[in-house]
C-alpha cells in the first residue's frame, strides 16, 4: 500500500487543477466568484467559453499562476476550420494563454491523417499553446488512440486531453495508456468525473500532468479536512 500522508503531502493539487466554467447557464455573479476562488486557491488554470473570456481575464488579472485556458469548438468539434481559426484569434485578443481544442474527428475516422493533423498545426502557429482534446471513449483501437496523438504532437500540439467530460468517469487505467503513448512528449490532461481527491492523486499517479475538473473547490476542502 502506498503511504497516504506523505502522497498527499508532496502532491500540489491546486497546481495542477483546471477549474472548468463551462455551464451554459452559469450567470456573472457565479461566473465571477469561481474567477476570484480559482485565483486565490492558485489553481493551475481555469478554462472556460469564448462568451466568458472577457469577464474571467478581468478576475484573473494580468497573466500569473492561474492561467486563462478557453475551449476551442467545444464540445464536438464540428466546424470549418476556418469557424476554428477564428474561435482561436477571438480567444487570443481576449488574452487567452491557452486552447484546449476539439480536433476534426471525422478526418480521423476516414483515415484522413494529413486532414486532422493540418488543422491543429494551423491553430498552433497562432502561438499559443493547445491541448488536443481526445476523447477516449470512442476510441476502441489502441492503434487507432496512437495514430491521433502522435499526429497532434507531430502538428503542434503542446498537450493532449483526455476525455471531455461526457460520459464515463476517466480511469487510472485510460491515463496511463495514454502516458505510453505519449512518452513524455507533451503534457496529459485528464477530464471526467473527477469529484475527489483520490481521484485526482490516481489519475496524477498514472501519469497526467493536470486535472481538469468543475470540482476543484470540492477537491480542496476534502484535502483540507484530511489535514
Amino acid at each position: 500500500m502506498r503511504s497516504q500522508p506523505s502522497q498527499e503531502a508532496s502532491f500540489d493539487i491546486s497546481s495542477v487543477i483546471h477549474q472548468a466554467v463551462l455551464n451554459p447557464h452559469l450567470d456573472k455573479e457565479m461566473l465571477v466568484k469561481i474567477c476570484d476562488s480559482s485565483k486565490r486557491n492558485g489553481f493551475g488554470g481555469l478554462c472556460t467559453s469564448l462568451c466568458h473570456l472577457s469577464i474571467a481575464r478581468e478576475r484573473l488579472g494580468s497573466k500569473g499562476n492561474t492561467k486563462l485556458i478557453s475551449v476551442i469548438a467545444f464540445p464536438f468539434g464540428f466546424i470549418p476550420t476556418t469557424n476554428k481559426i477564428k474561435e482561436a484569434e477571438y480567444a487570443i485578443e481576449e488574452g487567452v494563454e491557452e486552447l484546449d481544442l476539439v480536433p476534426n474527428y471525422f478526418a480521423l475516422k476516414e483515415r484522413n491523417t494529413e486532414l486532422f493533423a493540418e488543422e491543429i498545426n494551423q491553430i498552433s502557429e497562432l502561438g499559443v499553446p493547445v491541448r488536443v482534446i481526445i476523447d477516449s471513449n470512442i476510441f476502441f483501437d489502441s492503434q487507432q488512440l496512437a495514430v491521433a496523438i502522435n499526429a497532434s504532437i507531430d502538428a503542434g500540439a503542446h498537450g493532449i486531453q483526455l476525455g471531455n467530460g461526457f460520459g464515463p468517469a476517466i480511469t487510472n487505467t485510460q491515463t496511463k495508456n495514454l502516458s505510453e503513448i505519449i512518452k513524455k512528449r507533451c503534457s496529459i490532461k485528464a477530464v471526467g468525473g473527477i469529484k475527489t481527491f483520490d481521484h485526482a492523486l490516481g489519475l496524477a499517479e498514472s501519469g497526467a500532468t493536470f486535472i481538469g475538473t468543475s470540482f476543484g473547490f470540492e477537491i480542496i476542502q476534502e484535502l483540507m479536512k484530511k489535514d
